[in-house]
């Protein structure tokens, strides 16, 4: 087959992620083209080198009669150009504009995380409703995005495949070595992006001055006051194998999706604790492999605590944590859901 992958930003997030390994992956066996817009382009470096990449100048994400037209036009010229026979849409922008550029019989496209939408940008609302015919599937990556979609009218051919990663390569070094005189590290990894709670975070680790709480992600120098166990990194390549350094993955948020971030910190087998928004509570157990919490810095602080301090408990949540990852969140699971759809549309 012939598949496009198409995104609104190259800069790195979860639904870039996705992209990333889905186009490895597939690119084994079929002819990938990965077409994006605007952004820090930190995503096409992670693009096997037999994967075709299209850089559209006028996909944004803000709002422009003009660029939308040009894309628009842009959008149909690569489809000449390629003649594709699956087109995979990622992020709502594209996603809207795609299904009016392109034949409806052949698109598939992933909500990243429907709270975006439903919360963030309900003006798009209108436009999810009427366009939901023009594809033949729309899929969520969590039982709640599901859930939402048909809470707001979009119930036509709506799946749910959870998001699956290969396991980050490995570091080579302890990359925290510089990071002493700490009990345990906590580590986030999240752009410093206002739904991401940096405040939060902060506030738990002044609760907790015995730990060391590590951020990465972060795309500019953070320059305000902070505590002294924090310790901002800024944004680094191949960001999910520092789990393997850190002992507990913290995610502190107003919404989300599915979080690529903390299935990375489970292919580690690292305990979790994050907030109870979009999917997480679907792979994150409370009192099995973590917990979800609401945005509380004494809650999150006091269930922190309580898995870093008793090594038995670690020991199982750990287990949990990699047992859950290998049976429903590996890339190879994720990519064999998303070829079942692909191949029942060449079908038609």
């Amino acid at each position: 087959m012939k598949i496009f992958q198409i995104i609104t930003r190259t800069d790195l997030g979860g639904a870039q992620s996705v992209v990333v390994n889905l186009a490895n992956e597939l690119c084994k066996d079929h002819e990938v083209i990965v077409a994006a817009g605007e952004g820090d382009g930190k995503m096409w470096k992670l693009l096997a080198p037999s994967i075709k990449r299209e850089e559209i100048s006028s996909l944004h994400r803000a709002l422009s009669p003009i660029n939308e037209i040009k894309t628009l036009f842009a959008l149909r010229r690569l489809y000449g150009k390629y003649k594709p026979d699956i087109i995979h849409l990622h992020s709502s922008k594209v996603g809207i504009l795609g299904r009016i550029a392109f034949p409806k019989l052949k698109i598939v496209y992933t909500v990243h995380g429907f709270d975006s939408i439903r919360i963030a940008y309900r003006q798009y609302l209108p436009l999810e409703r009427i366009l939901q015919g023009y594809c033949k599937m729309i899929v969520g990556v969590s039982e709640y995005d599901g859930w939402n979609l048909r809470g707001e009218g979009i119930r036509r051919n709506v799946r749910v495949i959870y998001n699956g990663i290969s396991i980050p390569c490995a570091l080579g070094g302890d990359p925290f070595v510089g990071i002493r005189g700490y009990v345990r590290k906590v580590l986030c990894i999240a752009r410093l992006f206002p739904p991401k709670r940096v405040d939060l975070f902060l506030e738990v680790a002044v609760r907790l001055p015995r730990y060391a709480f590590i951020w990465i992600g972060n795309q500019y120098e953070y320059t305000q006051e902070h505590p002294s166990n924090v310790f901002f990194m800024g944004s680094l390549h191949n960001a999910g194998a520092y789990n393997e350094y850190a002992d507990l993955f913290m995610l502190p948020s107003n919404y989300e999706g599915l979080p690529m971030t903390i299935i990375e910190a489970m292919a580690f087998g690292k305990p979790v604790v994050a907030s109870n928004v979009g999917g997480i509570s679907e792979i994150v157990v409370n009192g099995e492999n973590g917990y979800t919490v609401e945005n509380v810095p004494d809650t999150f602080a006091e269930k922190i605590e309580y898995i870093l301090e008793s090594n038995d408990i670690y020991s199982q949540f750990s287990r949990n944590a990699l047992k859950r990852f290998e049976e429903d969140l590996t890339v190879d699971k994720m990519v064999g859901e998303y070829l079942k759809i692909y191949k029942a549309k060449i079908s038609h």
